[in-house]
């Protein structure tokens, strides 16, 4: 999938090598060890989010490309943040000097091919460039599993959440000098996304994480997908509605909610880059100290 507007990231420790229980980040090189780019007092985020709440998402984008520095797009190619890609394309049509906001993509090595593909006509029809972060030292499935075993996912989903997708992100922060951040989350979806603002402190992540389409229903997403022939993942036309690993991802049936087909039967609804980063780091600290209680019991 890499060409000349495609950027992978392989480069970083390994995820044994972590760091303090309370910042969750694995190496001194990572967001944390900088002050962040942006920051905004509790009274003006809730100043911006008043102002914002009413606004339509082209217009929530447009100021947010002239008020944020460092901003950057993080997206698995689902609907809205398909939407959003649109709708910062003309926005720069717009402008005599345009400058587009550069995609991260999180190659968890288990995307359906559905997806990869899409990336590629996405790549082609925006001319937006993309940067692919995998799980450190590995390239492939293959690797992947040789590294760690088959079925990570399913043995100790905590584990895989960390190395294929948490890790990638904050890796993907640090290399890229993010401030700021675009996402796909909307109300609307439910579970932990239902009283999300337009505007949010990631505190632990040093990052501001931006909602344009918050108030978005499923079906305004969907009708700007149609009126503008924007390209979209040709699983949603096979009953899925939110795409993530194949191995995580199930079709959703009529009257469910967009996201249950997502680690369907089990109590679950992130995968972890919108979850506290302690969450893992404290996750990591418990089964390092296991590992050692482990290896200190005298054979019988």
């Amino acid at each position: 999938m890499a060409d000349d507007r495609t950027e992978t990231s392989s480069q970083v420790s390994s995820q044994g090598d972590h760091g303090s229980v309370d910042s969750g980040f694995v190496s001194p090189s990572s967001s944390t060890a900088h002050l962040p780019a942006v920051s905004l007092t509790p009274a003006h985020l809730n100043h911006l989010n008043k102002q914002l709440e009413s606004m339509d998402p082209m217009d929530i984008l447009r100021f947010c490309k002239v008020f944020f520095p460092g901003l950057y797009q993080s997206t698995a190619f689902g609907l809205t943040g398909l939407v959003t890609i649109d709708m910062l394309s003309k926005i720069d049509a717009e402008s005599k000097n345009p400058q587009p906001i550069d995609l991260i993509f999180l190659d968890t090595l288990y995307h359906f091919q559905e997806t990869y593909d899409l990336v590629e006509r996405v790549k082609e029809r925006y001319n937006v460039r993309v940067h692919v972060f995998k799980p450190a030292d590995v390239e492939t499935t293959q690797e992947f599993e040789n590294l760690y075993g088959e079925k990570l996912y399913e043995n100790s989903s905590e584990l895989y959440d960390w190395i294929a997708k948490v890790e990638p992100l904050q890796r993907a922060y640090s290399e890229l000098k993010v401030a700021a951040v675009l996402t796909g989350r909307r109300r609307s979806q439910g579970g932990q996304r239902g009283d999300i603002p337009v505007i949010e402190l990631d505190e632990e992540r040093g990052i501001i994480k931006i909602n344009p389409l918050v108030n978005w229903s499923f079906a305004q997403v969907k009708a700007y997908i149609d009126e503008h022939k924007v390209p979209y993942n040709a699983l949603l036309d096979k009953g899925y509605k939110s795409v993530g690993d194949w191995h995580s991802t199930v079709p959703v049936a009529e009257g469910e909610d967009e996201r249950a087909g997502r680690w369907k039967g089990q109590d679950k609804t992130e995968c972890g880059i919108h979850n506290k980063q302690s969450r893992y780091a404290k996750w990591l600290e418990q089964t390092a100290r296991q590992q050692r209680g482990q290896q200190e019991v005298p054979a019988a």
